[in-house]
């Protein structure tokens, strides 16, 4: 299976943000990666609006409805139940609509969380969620959801109607290269998740040391979404060539 790159711009936000400037650049950057085969553009617009910000996602959207990125995947993350705010954040869902991208993944995550760092605890919330998966997909944007390891919670995923599931990988990476034990429920849940029609996207705390590896291992991985490692290593290499050195090890394990 070819597993594709989609890089998550929020990093490239963030450093705009510390100034009152517009750069970098969060279309040019997305350009750059595009032309170094990035594969998919993520981005998280949280409502405190810290990195990616409204007009950032409506800015992306345009350029990647231009003809020379129809094949490009636009991956929108958030919290769906986070509403409107006085700073001007629209609400996720809303957000989503405005915009239908190819993909919307839908996270977990408190407001005032650095990042993301648990998947979904669908005991009892099915139903809630529910609504919300259905109201997407009428829309035709394909649903993730960000999830662990965890057998009971990739069945009630698959109940819930999801189309994807996106492992939370940040454990595997802190453990690395120590992840022995740790990287076996992703191959078992992968395969689980494989048996009930789920496709299976991976992110957090990848990098050019563990993604082989996790790739390699774990069956069946279409996506990976990686940002936080692509701009520190960008820092050093440049953007273009740290892309197609991603690129280049995900061909690799799919040549495999």
């Amino acid at each position: 299976m070819m597993t594709k790159l989609s890089v998550n711009l929020n990093k490239v936000a963030l450093i705009r943000n510390s100034r009152d400037t517009t750069i970098p650049s969060v279309v040019d950057a997305a350009k750059t990666a595009i032309a170094a085969g990035a594969q998919g553009i993520t981005v998280h617009p949280r409502p405190d609006m810290r990195h990616i910000r409204p007009d950032d996602v409506l800015a992306l959207a345009d350029l990647l409805t231009r003809e020379e990125y129809r094949d490009i995947e636009f991956n929108i993350e958030g919290n769906p139940y986070a509403g409107p705010e006085e700073n001007g954040y629209p609400g996720f869902i809303e957000l989503v609509q405005q915009v239908n991208p190819q993909q919307a993944t839908l996270v977990p995550d408190d407001p005032v969380q650095l990042t993301s760092d648990h998947g979904w605890d669908l005991t009892g919330e099915s139903n809630r969620l529910r609504v919300i998966v259905d109201e997407l997909q009428q829309s035709n944007i394909r649903i993730s959801l960000f999830m662990d390891p965890d057998y009971e919670q990739i069945e009630h995923a698959a109940q819930l109607g999801t189309n994807r599931i996106e492992f939370y990988t940040g454990p595997y990476a802190d453990a690395f290269p120590n992840h022995g034990n740790i990287l076996k429920p992703f191959i078992e849940t992968a395969k689980l998740a494989s048996q009930l029609g789920l496709e299976i996207n991976a992110g957090h705390d990848l990098n050019l040391d563990n993604l082989e590896t996790f790739c390699t291992e774990v069956p069946n991985v279409a996506e990976v979404s990686i940002g936080h490692a692509i701009i520190t290593d960008a820092l050093w290499m440049g953007l273009a060539t740290t892309v197609a050195k991603y690129r280049t090890i995900l061909d690799s394990v799919s040549s495999q």
